[in-house]
């Protein structure tokens, strides 16, 4: 890594009646980018993007609801769901008086600003980043996802938990040992009986087995309501996000632009200076 690595101020906010935690970076009235981490994933992810654009922007990252310090909620199939995040994440925005912002999403977080993209938040995103996701998703993918999300393994000590992740999120290219570490090291809770696990609630796995079983997958129309300046990063061997699907972005909706990212799958972690100027670039546009 190649900067001093910056955790951000940790936030609360009551949003729709559970408590989100936020990570947050940079002076308050610089221009806004909201951060929205993957599917089993939190707000730790970004914090070596961030701490390399805290100097521009006002950044801000939530632990979606089930995940990292978020509330886990009493009603799972209503609220684990893309519509109920984008619900919150509206009321995020009204609650910060955040009128325009820019929005980075990896996978699932890329889903959630797509939608807002193209709704509920139309009018307030001038850009969108789609880190590895679309609107159409490999089915492999999710199955993947799946497999190791729904029933988290426990582990009697942090190394081991490490090597866990290190194999699961091999794909994210992670480029330091010192990012494995810290990605363990805030993806951690501690069970009843003193060992190891992830930190989120193994619901979100649960709702999204019983989602996908019934869904299209198709969420084209949606994408083609996108009106903000779009950049697709596509890991170049990506089992998520199909090469037809990426070429399919760049013709029709907003008309991405897209970069692939050599020898990384799903999702690049937006971890080395190269992936960091790629992003600086775009919201700078």
């Amino acid at each position: 890594m190649t900067h001093e690595i910056m955790t951000g101020r940790s936030r609360y906010y009551d949003l729709l009646g559970r408590s989100v935690h936020c990570l947050e970076w940079g002076g308050e009235a610089a221009p806004a980018v909201i951060l929205w981490h993957g599917f089993a994933r939190n707000a730790h992810d970004f914090e070596y993007l961030a701490t390399a654009l805290a100097g521009r922007y006002r950044l801000i990252a939530p632990d979606t609801i089930g995940r990292g310090l978020s509330a886990w909620s009493p009603e799972p199939d209503t609220e684990y769901t893309v519509p109920f995040y984008v619900r919150q994440a509206v009321a995020l925005l009204d609650m910060l008086k955040l009128q325009n912002v820019r929005w980075i999403g990896t996978s699932m977080g890329g889903l959630i600003g797509m939608v807002c993209a193209a709704t509920a938040l139309k009018d307030r995103i001038t850009h969108l980043l789609l880190n590895d996701v679309g609107p159409a998703i490999a089915p492999n993918a999710v199955q993947r996802i799946l497999s190791y999300a729904g029933t988290p393994p426990s582990f009697a000590s942090l190394p081991e938990l490490e090597q866990y992740f290190r194999t699961i999120y091999a794909p994210f290219g992670i480029a330091a040992d010192a990012g494995w570490r810290r990605l363990a090291e805030t993806s951690a809770r501690r069970l009843p009986d003193g060992r190891l696990t992830t930190h989120y609630d193994p619901e979100i796995a649960a709702v999204l087995g019983r989602q996908s079983a019934g869904a299209s997958g198709d969420a084209w129309p949606v994408y083609d309501q996108i009106a903000a300046k779009t950049l697709l990063l596509r890991g170049a061997v990506s089992d998520l996000l199909a090469e037809d699907t990426a070429a399919e972005m760049t013709r029709r909706g907003p008309k991405a632009r897209r970069v692939d990212i050599p020898g990384i799958g799903h999702a690049p972690a937006l971890d080395t200076a190269e992936q960091v100027a790629l992003v600086a670039q775009f919201l700078a546009e």
